[in-house]
């Protein structure tokens, strides 16, 4: 095989292995199940053209893009590769090799890692039996912490504590203390149960509010995420600003996103629908999920782990080592497919 040869095969091997938009049993990541809208992939064919050239050397753009439409000064808005590059960036302007940093368990998988990373002292607080945070064990935790993580909805049972009791919980953690409030999946919750960030940080300026365009927005290849804090706090976090370090590409997605808003809260609705629908044909069955308000079920644990109830059949889901699974919401034919895989397993 000559080299032009070799070259060309590595190529066609690495596109082959490139994930598809579309696959109802990729159940694992919590992805948005539909491909990019229209106007994004439009934007981003469009872009191809320019990558010859560099992005902005500071977002600058994106950052008043964003800034614009959440309705915060600008300079409340920090940027970062996906939701974990805001938190890396986080970690790197304000903590010190050995702080600790509080967190539920289980959660997000990237949290543990991050603090690994960081160089930090995890210590761990475990969910209720309904998969609830325990806001008094956790706020108790906090007081000897650097940070403390809140995610809400949480990942990975997708529970939301109520906006009092979350005030209650800012109160009692110290204002030195810095708070990671995680909303990932925030779109996917009620409006009647979301808190306005920008009043927020202006009560707590200790409180960072993370956020991404990898799930609602269904960008998690652009890895693209946002965090809105106090302008003191997001003051130090912008020194950690990488230079050159958001491509062009987000900032056309996002641009192209928000246009077309209309037809993504469509989506949103799309996925909350369905999300009722497996949770109320699971109960059926007499399978037990907790109140999740994200793109995604959780299941207790039962006398039998999922992955065993699960295993061969095909469905890439998230195991966790208690027994429990989290299961992303598809598609009808997700849906259906995990239905079908349940019932015969446990029938």
């Amino acid at each position: 095989m000559t080299i032009a040869a070799q070259r060309n095969s590595i190529t066609a091997e690495i596109l082959g292995a490139l994930p598809q938009a579309v696959d109802p049993l990729a159940l694992s990541l919590n992805e948005n199940p539909f491909p990019p809208l229209r106007a994004v992939r439009k934007a981003l064919v469009k872009s191809i053209d320019a990558v010859n050239r560099y992005p902005e050397f500071l977002p600058e753009r994106l950052r008043r893009l964003i800034a614009d439409h959440i309705g915060v000064p600008e300079d409340q808005v920090v940027l970062g590769a996906g939701a974990t590059g805001v938190v890396m960036q986080v970690l790197q302007a304000l903590t010190y090799l050995g702080d600790t940093i509080v967190m539920a368990s289980p959660t997000f998988d990237g949290y543990p890692i991050i603090a690994q990373i960081a160089r930090l002292i995890p210590v761990t607080v475990p969910l209720d039996e309904r998969g609830h945070h325990n806001l008094d064990a956790l706020a108790d935790a906090a007081a000897a912490a650097r940070v403390v993580v809140l995610c809400r909805p949480h990942n990975p049972t997708g529970t939301m504590e109520p906006a009092v009791e979350v005030m209650r919980f800012l109160r009692r953690v110290a204002a030195d203390t810095v708070v990671l409030l995680d909303e990932a999946y925030i779109e996917f919750a009620g409006a009647e149960q979301r808190i306005n960030a920008a009043s927020l940080v202006a009560r707590f300026p200790n409180v960072v509010v993370v956020r991404t365009f990898s799930k609602a927005y269904g960008l998690a290849g652009l890895r693209i995420g946002y965090g809105i804090g106090s302008p003191e706090l997001t003051r130090a976090l912008w020194t950690k600003q990488l230079p050159f370090g958001m491509a062009s590409t987000a900032l056309l997605a996002v641009a192209a996103s928000y246009a077309a808003e209309t037809q993504l809260l469509k989506r949103v609705r799309l996925i909350t629908a369905e999300r009722r629908y497996l949770q109320k044909q699971l109960r059926a069955m007499g399978v037990r999920s907790t109140d999740a308000h994200a793109n995604f079920v959780y299941l207790p644990s039962r006398d039998r782990p999922w992955s065993d109830v699960l295993a061969g059949s095909g469905l890439q889901v998230r195991h966790y080592s208690d027994g429990g699974a989290r299961i992303t919401v598809g598609s009808r034919a997700s849906s259906l497919a995990v239905l079908s895989v349940v019932d015969k397993a446990l029938g």
